[in-house]
């Protein structure tokens, strides 16, 4: 699932290209992407794109008259653009027959396509009128830069208001970083990294945290989203985004079970629990213990995201 990072770069990508032009036309090929019926779809039709914002893990643009298309990807859904005029009449724009191929918003410089792989429609788009509908959408985590394209070191939120949010309820770190409610955008993939980074437990509890421990984690979590942030910046360069993954090679953990810990060489292992997956080392984050699936049966059941949604 397309988190924090991803959707920053997808949104300073967008905003060079689309912000300030016409949408010309929409399409929709899958009918269970569009999750509202009203306003309709040809409201946006003709509208110039004024700002554009990320909601947790959503892409929102916003147009003229206080429109906003607001886009979850979900774990499958990706972006993709062609740079070409807009087509003299609408009838002209078509969607492709993929199945993959799931909506198409042609802008007056160019075509914006939404795919999906795999069978399972979980992407959705939602189209709503004023800020108050946009703010409905939002699960009500703390977002964690004041910036929301091209963020940095500076904008992190300080140290007092991460503390107040993380233990504002007793859960394991993984959960705490991974629920929309009180951190927005940090999902199954980055939350691994920071936990990495800051050497701790994925099933340490927040209020067990000492004063030094959590100290580490608002470090590492605000340089392990800058770094990628500006590593996916620098990989897309010029062009559009279009390698958007939850797998990536430099990665410490995540992804990367039975691979050597970078830091310290010993085998990355895992916890999985339904179709969610947590990597770690054993050595810099639990003191050499395994964790076991089975030990951590209850835990688990009642501390894990149980589908993609809750990771919203």
């Amino acid at each position: 699932m397309p988190e924090l990072p991803d959707i920053t770069v997808y949104l300073e990508a967008l905003e060079k290209r689309i912000l300030s032009r016409t949408l010309e036309r929409v399409l929709i090929n899958s009918p269970f992407l569009l999750r509202t019926a009203s306003p309709p779809l040809s409201a946006v039709e003709g509208k110039k794109v004024v700002t554009l914002r990320r909601l947790g893990k959503r892409i929102c643009v916003g147009v003229e008259n206080n429109l906003w298309l607001v886009l979850h990807l979900m774990i499958a859904g990706r972006l993709h653009w062609k740079a070409e005029p807009g087509p003299p009449g609408k009838s002209q724009l078509k969607v492709s027959k993929s199945k993959n191929h799931l909506a198409a918003f042609q802008f007056d410089n160019g075509l914006l396509t939404l795919t999906e792989a795999g069978t399972q429609r979980r992407a959705s788009l939602y189209l709503v009128e004023g800020e108050e509908r946009l703010r409905a959408l939002d699960r009500g985590g703390v977002e964690l830069f004041q910036r929301l394209i091209r963020p940095t070191a500076q904008d992190f939120i300080d140290l007092a208001i991460f503390t107040r949010i993380l233990q504002s309820e007793n859960h394991t770190l993984k959960r705490a970083l991974t629920d929309p409610r009180l951190f927005s955008g940090i999902g199954n993939a980055y939350s691994d990294e920071i936990l990495w980074r800051a050497q701790l437990s994925p099933v340490k509890l927040t209020q067990k945290l000492t004063a030094e421990e959590i100290h580490r984690l608002h470090a590492a979590t605000r340089d392990t989203l800058i770094e990628w942030i500006e590593r996916l910046s620098e990989d897309a360069g010029a062009e559009f985004p279009e390698k958007v993954t939850a797998f990536r090679k430099d990665m410490a953990v995540h992804g990367r079970y039975k691979d050597p810990c970078p830091r310290c060489g010993s085998k990355v292992q895992r916890i999985r629990y339904a179709t969610n997956e947590t990597n770690y080392c054993p050595a810099c984050q639990t003191g050499g213990k395994l964790l076991a699936d089975r030990a951590l049966s209850r835990l688990l059941r009642e501390d894990w995201p149980r589908t993609a949604e809750e990771l919203g």
